[in-house]
This record gives structure tokens, C-alpha cells and sequence, in this order.
């Protein structure tokens, strides 16, 4: 029993001189359960919805009140041409689009089925789902109120003809295997190179660089380089698999695809090799991976859709280059967009891959600590 009471004191001592792993192992589960708590809604409101309205009458503006009412749909922007409604819903600016026709007033006016045209953006399904059920309810909700005034009618009043792009078949795997293709890359390329310069220090191997000519962005440059080469064979694998065996559609261009994700991999390359700096042992460099991981499969829009979440949550979204890369993906392979709609997420992905590979250059130290 004295030698097991021993080993336990020693055991604790060596928690207490290492204060990053021991406040690493009581912080992260804390702040992570609060985070998430907080964040992770499957309601989702306030979508972002482009309107087209023709008819400018009281009628259309009525119906229009009732769909930004009901605290679902956000008018973010008005159209002025159906290409104007399609750019908002390609460029994701927009995930719902209300048409009105020309005569809609007068089709209420003389009692027949007034049609109103609502396109959902499909390619998340937990948004579109939503969006289409509580369309029809709003159309549903407003003739039931206009035949409550009105005996004799042709017909209900209005006519919401609901029109899902992308994905119309609400195909969950269209949905979820580009994403998770972004996931799978984020791990490979955050935690293997997190281990990268910390296990050279742990191993003694080290002095070796030190001793060499090599520049600190040489060094980062040699490191980045293979794992480059990784991530793009991955996203070959993940791409083939998805095609073949799930039959996702790759609408857009398979090269553009390739060159956009390369800001991708080296903004996940960079975080990494910051980490690895930062980390003295590999298993702290593993624990703050691991807690950059969580955020970015919870908060990305991977699985829960980010117009559900609190506005500081959404912002906080920003932070995360997974975030930007699903846009990205499902751009391309569900919807067929490319650069010019893209150019916003690939700026962002730049900005986070030129910043955290020069703080992993001026954080490194071609010393033995």
C-alpha cells in the first residue's frame, strides 16, 4: 500500500509541475460544455430569404409580413430580376427566394389560386426541411383566413409552390459526404502535424536542426510540404468513394475543387504547426487539438446548421476554417458555383493560412528548450 501512495504522490507532483496539461484537462470539458450548450439549436430561424415581388400591391405585401412574422424567414435583400434571386441563393447569401408574379393582387382580387414561388436552397437539408414546412403552413394559415371571410372562392387563396434546388430529393448523403470529406482533412492535417516539431523534441532529434544551415521557414516549408501531398490524396479517396459508391453529383469543376483547397490545407497545415509550437509534450499538443476539433465539427455547419445558432455563437463561427471550406465544397459539388461566387470564403482561408503560418514561423526557435 506504501508503494502504491508513493506512486500516486508522485503522480501528482509531475501533474502539478506540468500546469498546461492539468489546467488543459480541466478547462477544456468545461468550456466545450458551456460552448456547445449554448450553441447546438436544431430550430433553425431567421434564414436569410431574397424576395422578387412584381406585383408591389397591398396583397403581396401582406402575405410577405406574415413570412417575416413568423420569426422563420429574414428578408435579407429585394431582387429585381430572377438572376438577382438566383446569385443571392448560389452565392449562399440567401437560402430561401419568394417570388411574386405580376398579377398576383389581381388573382386575389378575383378569387382564384394566387401562386407564390418559394425556392429552398436544398443542399442543408435540416434548413430546407424547415424552410418548406413552414412556408406552406404561412400558405395555408393566410387562406384559411381569406376563406374565413369569403364564401364563395375557386379555390384557396394562395397557391406556395415550393421548389428545392440542389438537392430536391432531400438526399442526406449529397448533403453529408462533402462535409465530411472537409472533416476528415481537418484532422489529418491539425492533429498529425500538431505532433510534428514536439515529438522531434521529445525524441532529441532536434539538436540535428539546430546544427543544420536551415532556416525556420525552410523547416515549416519541408514539414507542410508532405502533408500537402496527404490531404490532397485523401480528398481523391473521399471524392472517388462518394462518387462511386453514394452517387454524389459533382456539378461544378473538379480543378477549381483542387485549387481552392489547397488554402484550405495549408490554413489546417498552419494551425497544426502553431500548435506543435506551443505544446511542450505530444499529449497537450493531442488535447488542444482535440479541442479545435470539437468547435469545428459543432459550430462549421457540419452537422448543425449555423442560422440556428446565437448571433456571438455565428461570428465565433468565423474563426474556424472549416466553416469556410464546406461553403466551398458544397458550392461546387451540389451546386455547380465556382470562384466568383467563392471569392469571400477563399479570401478568408488566405487571410488564415498567411496568419498562422508566419506565427509558426516567428514562434519556432531553433533552440532546444
Amino acid at each position: 500500500m506504501s508503494r502504491i501512495l508513493a506512486i500516486l504522490y508522485k503522480e501528482f507532483l509531475q501533474m502539478r509541475r506540468d500546469r498546461m496539461t492539468l489546467g488543459l484537462i480541466f478547462m477544456l470539458p468545461l468550456v466545450q460544455l458551456l460552448l456547445f450548450g449554448y450553441a447546438i439549436q436544431t430550430e433553425v430561424k431567421h434564414i436569410p430569404t431574397v424576395v422578387f415581388d412584381q406585383s408591389l400591391s397591398p396583397e403581396s405585401r401582406d402575405l410577405l409580413n406574415s413570412f417575416g412574422a413568423s420569426g422563420y424567414f429574414d428578408i435579407a435583400s429585394t431582387a429585381a430580376s430572377y438572376d438577382e434571386v438566383n446569385g443571392a441563393i448560389d452565392s449562399g447569401k440567401a437560402k430561401v427566394g419568394i417570388i411574386f408574379p405580376p398579377d398576383f393582387d389581381r388573382s386575389v382580387k378575383r378569387g382564384t389560386p394566387a401562386q407564390v414561388q418559394v425556392i429552398v436552397d436544398a443542399s442543408d437539408n435540416m434548413v430546407a426541411n424547415q424552410a418548406i414546412a413552414i412556408a406552406n403552413s404561412i400558405g395555408l394559415i393566410k387562406s384559411q383566413e381569406i376563406l374565413a371571410q369569403r364564401k364563395a372562392i375557386g379555390g384557396p387563396p394562395y397557391d406556395i409552390r415550393v421548389r428545392p434546388w440542389y438537392n430536391p430529393d432531400g438526399i442526406t448523403a449529397y448533403y453529408m459526404v462533402p462535409a465530411i470529406l472537409g472533416v476528415i482533412v481537418t484532422m489529418t492535417m491539425v492533429i498529425m502535424t500538431s505532433m510534428g516539431i514536439v515529438r522531434e523534441r521529445e525524441r532529441g532529434t532536434l539538436e540535428q536542426l539546430i546544427v543544420t544551415p536551415v532556416r525556420a521557414y525552410e523547416l515549416m516549408i519541408g514539414k507542410i510540404l508532405p502533408y500537402i501531398v496527404l490531404g490532397y490524396l485523401q480528398i481523391t479517396v473521399a471524392l472517388l468513394v462518394g462518387v462511386i459508391v453514394f452517387h454524389v453529383p459533382i456539378r461544378g469543376s473538379l480543378l477549381e475543387l483542387y485549387v481552392l483547397t489547397l488554402f484550405f490545407i495549408t490554413a489546417s497545415l498552419g494551425l497544426g504547426i502553431l500548435i506543435s509550437n506551443i505544446a511542450k509534450t505530444q499529449m497537450q499538443a493531442f488535447q488542444m487539438s482535440f479541442f479545435f476539433m470539437l468547435p469545428s465539427i459543432l459550430l462549421s455547419g457540419f452537422m448543425f446548421p449555423r442560422d440556428a445558432m446565437p448571433q456571438f455563437i455565428y461570428y465565433l463561427s468565423t474563426l474556424i476554417p472549416l466553416t469556410y471550406y464546406l461553403d466551398i465544397i458544397r458550392g461546387i459539388v451540389l451546386k455547380g458555383i465556382g470562384f466568383p461566387y467563392l471569392v469571400g470564403q477563399v479570401t478568408s482561408l488566405l487571410m488564415f493560412s498567411v496568419v498562422l503560418l508566419t506565427l509558426s514561423i516567428l514562434k519556432f526557435k531553433k533552440k532546444i528548450v
